[in-house]
């Protein structure tokens, strides 16, 4: 695992670090020293803590005049245990949403398992950005995980999608091109 490294093509566009409405802004990083683990895996240095001892991310781009982000995942998303989908809210896209961002794309190749509970935070997540005309998108989710996210019924709150070429688009394009195919589904 310590060789998955977040999707680096769009650095010369955004860095999180850099950016001072992130809440990441000031980290540094190493490329050879690595601290962060998920159990007894270290993952590479790249990847943001952001308060999950088994899911790690990297927001890859972020656009507050578009309300947009691309938040890149690693790990196990657990939440019968960790209940990791209030930790997300609470470190990470609740602080984004206050920055203007109702767009949330989550890119979730690297969703190793899913441990599912109740739907209340998705629910709240859900009718939070859908007041701002937002939506929350799961990209590349694996199946098995997808299956158990479909069994606690969490797709009606975070749109799951498969779009095995989104590496080829500019943030920009990317977001347009999920937002066409929600519209789409809509009409």
């Amino acid at each position: 695992m310590h060789t998955i490294e977040p999707f680096f093509n769009w650095r010369y566009l955004y860095e999180a670090e850099q950016d001072e409405r992130s809440p990441f802004y000031g980290r540094t990083y190493s490329e050879f020293e690595f601290t962060n683990a998920i159990y007894n895996y270290y993952i590479h240095p790249q990847w943001d803590n952001f308060g999950s001892s088994t899911l790690f991310c990297k927001i890859l781009y972020a656009d507050y005049d578009m309300q947009f982000c691309v938040i890149e995942l690693i790990g196990e998303w657990n939440d019968a245990i960790e209940n990791d989908v209030m930790t997300l809210r609470y470190n990470l896209t609740d602080f984004l949403f206050d920055q203007g961002i109702s767009h949330f794309i989550l890119i979730g190749e690297n969703i190793l398992n899913f441990h599912g509970s109740d739907a209340e935070y998705y629910q709240q997540w859900y009718e939070e950005v859908s007041d701002s005309d937002g939506w929350v998108v799961l990209l590349n989710m694996p199946e098995q995980s997808q299956a158990e996210f479909k069994k606690y019924k969490l797709q009606y709150y975070v749109e799951l999608m498969q779009l095995e070429d989104w590496r080829v688009y500019k943030p920009h394009h990317l977001f347009q091109k999920i937002d066409q195919i929600i519209t789409s589904r809509l009409d």
